[in-house]
């Protein structure tokens, strides 16, 4: 078996495309995604920030402080065509075909509704299906600011002294106590993205060696020379097993060696303390957790993707198969970032699903001890039947040569 190990290990070390998928890329990966997602992220949040919203009121008169503001806010500009709009529709119809940012509606005036005992309805009519946008949280806060001051203005013609008022308008003010830290919270929002980040690194420090050595080996007619030499083909799979392995475990510490050293890097650049003092805990103990977590799933990977190989007649079509192992391991990902997806006795029985979940809260600083060997065991004896499989699978020479 070591022999066969020793053997195919000399022929993936030979394989530029093996170290490429092994080495170059969980190195290369980390800074360039990261990198790339804080750069598009940056540029979507200073873009809305700073871009200038045409606007159009229908009805200015009825609220005309409101209108000033608006008017002169560094964020709105007033449109050509205000005068031409004088109904919601009109407003609808001018943001649908980009004449407009926003539009607001006035329906009456206000100050004269509130002696009146009626409550005035505005209309803010914008697109709001981007991601990052500032349009209503802005006219919001002005609203907001009228609106305290015309029922000041009422109060103080009521006889309320002004002192009071922000007693009267807010008799309650909510504090929120949160009992999470910033790093669970940063982790709950961030946690989730790691696995994503991993997972499918070590299935590719997986896949191709394996179709070199099944589908590769049957192609280029070698299969026949090892079933021909003095080992069984039980030690042959162990052997070829091992070497998958050794490229995934390799991956994987590469990978948690780049992750750990990149977050390092950004930590140390970052300005914002919060974020700089969530992810300083994260230590040499966490990173060690989720490699630990990840050499089950290594070995689970590897016995698949060995299968899969063995089977294929050619290394084409090995490659078609590995297209829906991508997707298996994508889909219980997938899973574990879905609203209020915790682990437990029952997510950590469910490959793969389990382990995202654990890194997620290593990431966080709340996993359990007990879980997380749950996770391990469970994860272990999953890859031990898988490779049970897989030499039985070697075993019949219907799946050898056909």
């Amino acid at each position: 078996m070591f022999e066969i190990y020793k053997k195919e290990l000399l022929e993936l070390l030979r394989d530029k495309k093996t170290l490429f998928f092994v080495i170059a890329l969980p190195l290369l990966i980390f800074p360039l995604i990261m990198g790339f997602m804080a750069f598009l992220s940056s540029q979507a949040a200073m873009s809305a920030e700073q871009k200038v919203h045409q606007f159009a009121i229908v009805n200015p008169e009825f609220a005309p402080t409101f209108s000033e503001r608006l008017f002169y806010h560094k964020s709105f500009k007033q449109a050509k065509t205000q005068g031409e709009y004088t109904s919601v529709e009109d407003l609808v119809e001018a943001v649908k075909t980009n004449q407009i940012d926003v539009g607001i509606f006035i329906s009456a005036d206000p100050t004269q509704a509130m002696t009146e005992g009626k409550q005035t309805s505005w209309s803010i009519v914008f697109n709001d299906a981007k991601a990052i946008s500032f349009i209503y949280s802005r006219i919001e806060d002005l609203q907001k600011k009228f609106s305290d001051e015309l029922v000041g203005n009422a109060l103080e013609k009521a006889g309320i002294e002004k002192r009071v008022h922000q007693a009267v308008l807010h008799p309650i003010q909510l504090e929120k106590v949160d009992t999470a830290d910033k790093r669970e919270n940063l982790g709950e929002k961030l946690g989730g993205i790691i696995p994503y980040l991993l997972i499918p690194l070590i299935l590719a420090g997986a896949i191709y060696p394996a179709i070199d050595m099944g589908a590769g080996e049957k192609e280029r007619g070698t299969l026949e020379t090892l079933l021909l030499t003095p080992v069984s083909r039980t030690q042959l799979v162990l052997g070829k097993f091992f070497t998958l392995l050794t490229t995934s475990v390799s991956s994987a510490i590469i990978t948690v060696l780049s992750l750990s050293l990149w977050v390092g890097i950004a930590i140390s650049f970052i300005e914002i303390g919060v974020v700089k003092n969530a992810f300083a805990s994260v230590g040499f103990k966490e990173f060690a957790l989720i490699f630990m977590l990840l050499l089950p799933v290594a070995a689970i990977l590897s016995s698949l993707v060995l299968a899969i190989s063995i089977y294929a007649r050619t290394f084409k079509e090995a490659q078609n198969y590995m297209g829906p192992l991508n997707l298996l391991v994508i889909l219980p990902m997938m899973a574990s970032v879905m609203p209020n997806m915790q682990l437990n006795s029952t997510t950590a029985l469910i490959p793969i699903t389990n382990v995202s979940l654990a890194i997620k809260d290593i990431i966080k600083g709340t996993i359990d001890v007990g879980s997380m060997w749950l996770i391990f065991a469970s994860t272990a004896v999953l890859g031990g039947v898988l490779l049970i499989c897989c030499v039985r699978w070697f075993s019949r020479e219907s799946v050898l040569f056909r």
